[in-house]
């Protein structure tokens, strides 16, 4: 039936996203979802918000929400954007902010979601190699450009770039500069504190990750009004009611218990550097990770050949079958059970 589609949906390659197994048996350690559960105040505060209130939309800019966004750094409202996921900030980003008569710029290996946006919003692109050690060097970015993005941590590699570099990178365009700091609490310097400095940068960050709220969909950008303006007005022409009322109870709750949050986060981190250590003494290269998740290679075995392996003895991770990285498995940091397990079964495999 594809006789139906428009030139630009038969050219699209779309996003593949980890799997979503319905075995819940398995140990699932491909796509990064906090081993944790949310806080109980979240629980509690979406509890309070089920019943009669249903039938009536939420507030449109999500309001309360921005407000605490706001407080927890420093800024007001108005520097404040949210939406259904950060996926969605980040189409909004690059529709209404990164659409440049000069190409964007991206690294070759990072969330391969951006050159999926490019080419659904007809972006002209070019990727910047990372150097041999998948570190970002500004320096490769001193070139013309209608922009850049750049996660940080990035991901699949884990890698954290300092944040004077970060600031490098924001020097070196004249249009905005999109930090994506999906990860960042698990270890990176947060771009925030530079945004009073810079009026073309622009900061997403997701509640799925460190406030383990994957299934609520609630993402953020922030930066100097203007350019909240731009996002709010394609969102406001697209879908003027992207937060649900569950959501926004929940993302006020899970920001207000900052203690959960903290105590989470460092189990994550601890549990990270046992894993690592774990891998290094069954021979692995483990890349430094500032996430919640590991990119580690065998040299005696292949990345596909492993998580096929793995998958035989129950446990899931994240293998890209792309230039430079298919050797590597990106590994998501469970429990200490999961990861007790992950570890047992690659023993046998290894």
């Amino acid at each position: 039936m594809n006789r139906y589609w428009s030139p630009l949906v038969a050219r699209l390659s779309p996003y593949v996203p980890g799997e979503q197994p319905a075995d819940l048996n398995l140990v699932k350690l491909n796509t990064n979802e906090n081993p944790y559960g949310p806080s109980p105040r979240v629980v509690e505060a979406v509890r309070a918000e089920l019943g009669d209130r249903l039938r009536l939309y939420p507030n449109p800019e999500s309001d309360a929400l921005r407000d605490a966004i706001a407080r927890l750094h420093g800024l007001t409202r108005e520097h404040v954007f949210v939406g259904n996921g950060s996926d969605e900030v980040l189409a909004h980003a690059f529709q209404g902010l990164l659409k440049q008569s000069l190409p964007l710029l991206f690294p070759d290996v990072t969330y391969s979601f951006y050159p999926v946006y490019c080419d659904l919003y007809e972006i002209a692109y070019q990727t910047v190699p990372l150097r041999e050690s998948f570190e970002l060097d500004p320096a490769d970015y001193q070139r013309e450009n209608g922009g850049i993005v750049f996660a940080n941590p990035n991901a699949p590699t884990g890698r954290a770039l300092p944040l004077p570099q970060v600031e490098r990178m924001v020097l070196a365009s004249e249009r905005v500069v999109l930090v994506d700091e999906a990860y960042v609490d698990f270890g990176g310097a947060s771009a925030i504190p530079l945004i009073a400095k810079h009026d073309n940068l622009l900061v997403v960050q997701t509640f799925s990750k460190s406030r383990s709220l994957a299934g609520m969909r609630i993402g953020f950008a922030l930066g100097q009004p203007h350019l909240i303006e731009a996002l709010t007005r394609v969102k406001n022409s697209f879908n003027s009611y992207p937060i649900d009322r569950l959501a926004l109870a929940a993302g006020v709750a899970a920001i207000d218990d900052r203690e959960w949050f903290e105590d989470t986060r460092r189990r994550v981190i601890e549990s990270r550097n046992t894993l690592s250590a774990g891998l290094a003494r069954q021979g692995f290269e483990v890349l430094p990770s500032a996430t919640n998740f590991l990119f580690a290679r065998h040299p005696a075995h292949t990345g596909a050949a492993l998580a096929s392996a793995l998958r035989a003895r129950g446990v899931l991770v994240r293998h890209f079958n792309k230039p430079r990285i298919d050797s590597y498995l990106r590994i998501t940091v469970g429990r200490p059970d999961q990861c007790a397990a992950l570890l047992q079964a690659l023993e046998h495999i290894l």
